[in-house]
């Protein structure tokens, strides 16, 4: 990385003339919310913490998700189901902790660090996009967040940050704000929503011998639908689907996730299904957008 001397040293051995040419062109080496080319959008069902640890076909869809970017991200800002506040916040803390925040997991899962540093200069740049949101300085990384980027940037190099999920809020709220947001991926922010469309973790456990839920294959299938049609306004009133809808989304903490995601598609932009499958009562189902 530059370090300020080193551009200022190299920016005096230009010739004169040459100097008012690159002078945007440092501007841009420097600035982290200079304009860049526009970001995609990720929504990742994450599934079971364990994911994080494992080497298996979900694994590698987020590999192949992260070369799919190109160049690199300037940030990357997390919606994760773990993060429930009253009200929302963006952390603003530099240095993120990994929170391990489950229980009855093997201890290697518990020994999962992501020192990722944190954005806060970006961050900041949220409560200015939607005055409704607040800096936050003591939440870190949970594992909504790591769980999916030891897989998506393995190196722990790019800064990252999360919104939290106001779990009071309804559902149109949350889309809503995420228009809101759609200024970042202009100045490099991945955003990712980190969740699962189907997510009824008491079936998951009542029966882990059920390959799939028929009401689980429907909903995620009938999600799927609305997403290719564009009827996102289904997906935010999705409790009037009846039946399906309430068993697979019986709390709304995973569901919110892919809403925030589906308000910052822009019109005829792209999206395109990175990873399919419903395990008992847990789409993990993946998009990209863009």
């Amino acid at each position: 990385m530059f370090q300020r001397r080193d551009i200022l040293k190299a920016f005096a051995l230009l010739p004169l003339g040459g100097r008012s040419m690159t002078l945007k062109n440092l501007s841009e080496l420097t600035n982290p919310l200079a304009k860049t080319e526009r970001m995609p959008v990720f929504f990742i069902g994450h599934g079971n913490p364990m994911n994080a640890i494992l080497d298996n076909p979900f694994a590698h869809s987020l590999a192949a998700m992260s070369k799919s970017v190109g160049a690199p991200p300037k940030a990357i800002l997390i919606v994760s189901a773990h993060w429930l506040t009253h009200g929302t916040f963006v952390n603003v803390n530099p240095k993120p902790e990994t929170i391990h925040d489950f229980g009855g997991f093997p201890q290697a899962l518990f020994d999962v660090k992501y020192p990722a540093p944190g954005a806060p200069e970006i961050a900041r740049e949220v409560p200015k996009l939607a005055t409704e949101v607040r800096e936050d300085m003591d939440w870190g990384l949970d594992h909504g967040a790591w769980s999916i980027l030891t897989h998506l940037y393995p190196e722990a190099n790019i800064p990252v940050f999360q919104l939290s999920i106001d779990y009071h809020q309804p559902m149109q709220y949350h889309f809503d704000l995420a228009k809101k947001l759609g200024a970042l991926r202009n100045k490099g922010v991945l955003i990712i929503g980190s969740g699962n469309i189907v997510h009824n973790l008491r079936m998951y456990f009542e029966n882990p011998e059920v390959k799939a839920y028929d009401w689980a294959v429907e909903f995620d299938t009938y999600v799927k639908e609305r997403i290719d049609a564009r009827d996102f306004q289904s997906l935010i009133d999705f409790e009037k689907q009846g039946s399906a809808a309430k068993l697979s989304v019986p709390t709304v903490d995973h569901y919110v996730p892919m809403i925030y995601a589906l308000g910052l598609a822009e019109k005829n932009e792209p999206i395109n299904y990175t990873f399919e499958g419903v395990e008992a009562s847990m789409s993990m189902r993946a998009f990209r957008i863009g």
